[in-house]
């Protein structure tokens, strides 16, 4: 068993997905996929508009 194949063990028996079915462990994965999407995606929104407003205040 190599590296790769120990961190997707260890994710599955984390989170319990080695009892779910193959449908079920995927819709799972996307669902965490999109919610980090989401995370990233407002994270770098305000940011972005937090050094636009903290630059404006420098003029």
């Amino acid at each position: 068993m190599n590296w790769v194949q120990r961190k997707i063990l260890l994710y599955n028996v984390t989170f319990g997905l080695y009892m779910l079915d193959w449908w079920e462990r995927y819709l799972f994965n996307i669902l965490i996929a999109v919610l980090l999407w989401f995370i990233f995606y407002n994270t770098s929104r305000f940011a972005a508009e937090s050094y636009n407003r903290y630059d404006l205040y420098l003029l």
